[in-house]
C-alpha cells in the first residue's frame, strides 16, 4: 500500500478540526508566540547570497505547518556600519525578501524609519546591506517592524466572529498585565490559531510568565 503523504494528512486533520471547531461552542487552543528578529529571502536574493541554486537547510519546523527555521544566516548592516549578525532566514521563499526587528533591534542597528507593517507590506518601507557568505544584497525596502497579528483559519474566525483584515484584542494578564489593541487577523485555510507579537511586546508583558492569555473581539 502507498504511503500517504504528509501534506494529504495535514489537509485531512486540518478539514476534520474545522468542522469540529464550525459547531463547537469551546474557544480553540491559543497559542502566543514571541517572534525573534529575523529574515525572508526572495530565490533572487538566496543566489546572491548563497551562490545560484542553493537551497535552505531546515533547522526546526516552526508552528505553521511548511514553515521552518533554517540554519542559515545573514548579517544585517545599517548606517555608521552597525551591524546584527546571525540574523536567521525563516523558510520557504517569498517573492520578496523582508526583514522583521523589534523596535529595540531597530535603534541598535541605527535605523529610526522602520514603520510597523504586516508581513509583505514593504513598499516605503526602510533599507539595509544584507551580508552572505557569497555575496552582498542591498535591500532598497523591506525592513520592518512587524505589526502583532493573529493567524486563524476559517472556522477559528467564525468563532470568534471575525474577518480578515478586522483587529482583535489580546488581553495578558499578570504582573505586567497588557492588552495588546490592535491585532490583525489573518485568515487562511491552511494555518493554526496562533497570535505573533515582537520580542519587545513580550518583554513588555512577560508572556514567557503568563498564564492566562485572552483573545477578543
Amino acid at each position: 500500500m502507498a504511503a500517504i503523504a504528509r501534506t494529504a494528512v495535514e489537509e485531512i486533520v486540518r478539514r476534520i478540526v474545522g468542522e469540529r471547531l464550525a459547531g463547537a461552542s469551546i474557544a480553540p487552543t491559543l497559542v502566543v508566540n514571541a517572534s525573534a528578529r529575523h529574515m525572508h529571502l526572495s530565490r533572487e536574493h538566496v543566489d546572491q547570497l548563497f551562490g545560484e541554486g542553493y537551497e535552505l537547510t531546515v533547522h526546526r519546523p516552526l508552528y505553521q505547518p511548511g514553515q521552518f527555521a533554517a540554519k542559515e544566516t545573514v548579517t544585517l548592516i545599517g548606517p555608521r556600519s552597525r551591524l546584527i549578525s546571525n540574523l536567521r532566514i525563516l523558510g520557504p521563499l517569498r517573492s520578496r525578501s523582508q526583514v522583521e526587528l523589534a523596535f529595540t533591534d531597530a535603534i541598535s542597528l541605527g535605523l529610526e524609519n522602520v514603520p510597523i507593517r504586516l508581513s509583505g507590506d514593504l513598499d516605503g518601507s526602510a533599507g539595509a546591506f544584507i551580508m552572505g557568505p557569497r555575496g552582498m544584497v542591498e535591500l532598497k525596502e523591506g525592513v520592518i517592524r512587524a505589526a502583532i497579528h493573529a493567524h486563524m483559519n476559517p472556522a477559528e474566525a467564525a468563532y470568534y466572529g471575525v474577518k480578515q483584515g478586522d483587529e482583535m484584542k489580546l488581553r495578558v494578564a499578570g504582573l505586567a498585565a497588557v492588552t495588546f489593541e490592535r491585532v490583525h487577523v489573518r485568515v487562511d485555510k491552511n494555518v493554526l490559531l496562533n497570535v505573533h507579537m515582537d520580542t519587545d511586546e513580550a518583554n513588555a508583558c512577560g508572556l514567557h510568565l503568563a498564564k492566562e492569555i485572552e483573545l477578543v473581539k
